[in-house]
Parts: structure tokens; sequence; C-alpha cells
């Protein structure tokens, strides 16, 4: 196990930039749904303020984790954002019937995400970032 361990090991600076770069794709994504329209998706017809507002943070923050920059503050808020996102838009959708269970709930990609920003927040961007060309 020592040398797989170990032979893995020297992939993980790249694996974490791969992490940042997908996370912030993934996001990005749901900014261009919600504010482009693109791919046409019924339930972001209407944008009330509070959705606008994520849009807007994902489109932003997400563009910002795509190529690494400012990593750890867009990280740290698109963390808040999906914690957010899970506690009002999945957990109390029904308010009279709040549903825990993320299965339930429909709130398993906000977790993922949430804890996802929350570890790039505290890792940074990786080697291959904006963050890290500025830092030589």
């Amino acid at each position: 196990m020592d040398q797989f361990d170990k032979m893995l090991e020297k992939w993980q600076p790249a694996a974490l930039s791969l992490l940042r770069f997908i996370t912030g794709l993934l996001l990005f994504q749901y900014g261009v749904a919600k504010f482009f329209k693109f791919p046409v998706l019924p339930y972001f017809a209407k944008l009330p303020p509070m959705i606008a507002t994520a849009g807007a943070l994902e489109l932003v923050l997400g563009a910002l984790l795509i190529i690494g920059l400012f990593t750890r503050i867009s990280a740290f808020i698109l963390s808040g954002l999906m914690a957010s996102a899970y506690f009002i838009g999945h957990m109390f959708k029904d308010p009279a019937n709040p549903v825990f269970h993320p299965l339930l709930n429909g709130g398993t990609l906000a977790i993922l995400f949430c804890f996802a920003c929350l570890y790039l927040s505290t890792a940074g961007g990786g080697p291959y970032s904006v963050d890290a060309m500025r830092k030589k």
C-alpha cells in the first residue's frame, strides 16, 4: 500500500488544480443557465432576486475558480452560497414540511459543492492556477 500511496501522491497537486477547474466549470454553468438561458431550463425562466444573486455569484466566482484567480476567497463565498442553497432552496422548500435527507429534497449537489468549495478555500488553487503564477 505504501507504493500505491507514493505513486498517487505525486499527482496530488495536479488533482487539486483539476478539482478547482471542474468545480468552477460546473458552478459557472448554473450562472450561464440562469442569466443567458442556455441551456433553456424551465425552472430558471423567472429569476427571483435571491436566485439572480446566486446566479451572479456562480457566474463570476465560478469563472474565477476556472482560471484559479482569488481561489480561496471565491471558494469560501461559494461554499457559503451552496450551504444556503441547501437550507433555503432544498431543505426548506416547503417550510411546513422540511425534508433533511438530500436524496429526498434534491440537495445532494448543493452539499457536494459546499464541501468541495470549502476544501478549495483551505487548499488553494493548486500549481496550475493564476494564483500560483502570481506568487512566482
